[in-house]
């Protein structure tokens, strides 16, 4: 543990709009932690593909420091958004779409970009390098740690993982989080 066990009031809110609407897939508190850290360090417009009910969002937001940060994030799932909006209702600085992630592209480049690696052939380097400004973070989780080189998940070599570990438009690294969850964070060049 990294951080002590309270979480942020925001945070603890989108897991309470999280149980009501039933949702258990959502942002590991660890990945949060991480999340809310880069968040601090990022001005400009970030970004989240996949909102659920908030609670990575929420994540983000408690780790904004500047005024001049937007946090943009789109659910396809018309009754997720609305309680995620709902959420954020009269806090200027996060913006919650019912619509689907790519309705997100026009308003980009992202200095952060959250998403999950949940379909991995729409989120490879290549499909998410327009969408991240020159310095940006792209954010992707949902990975199992590996120790091996490729990277290897479910007995098979990690194609995604290596894909971003050895592209050539990011500088990234693979982070376990915890025993059973990593994230990959990357930096565009």
């Amino acid at each position: 543990m990294s951080a002590p066990p309270e979480l942020p009031e925001i945070v603890t809110r989108a897991f309470d709009v999280a149980r009501r609407a039933g949702f258990v897939s959502f942002c590991r508190n660890e990945t949060g932690r991480l999340l809310a850290t880069l968040a601090g360090t990022r001005s400009g417009t970030m970004a989240e593909f996949g909102t659920g009910t908030g609670v990575g969002t929420a994540w983000l937001r408690s780790g904004v420091r500047r005024e001049d940060t937007l946090i943009l994030t789109a659910e396809v799932n018309q009754e997720l958004a609305h309680a995620a909006s709902a959420m954020f209702a009269g806090d200027p600085q996060v913006e919650v779409l019912a619509a689907d992630w790519a309705t997100l592209a026009d308003r980009g480049p992202f200095s952060l970009l959250f998403l999950d690696s949940g379909i991995p052939d729409e989120v490879t380097p290549e499909k998410i390098i327009d969408l991240v400004e020159p310095g940006g973070i792209v954010v992707l989780d949902d990975f199992l740690p590996s120790e091996t080189w490729p990277p290897v998940a479910y007995g098979r070599v990690d194609w995604l993982r290596e894909l971003w570990l050895t592209d050539e438009s990011f500088t990234a690294v693979d982070v376990m989080v915890a025993s059973d969850a990593s994230v990959l964070v990357a930096t565009r060049r």
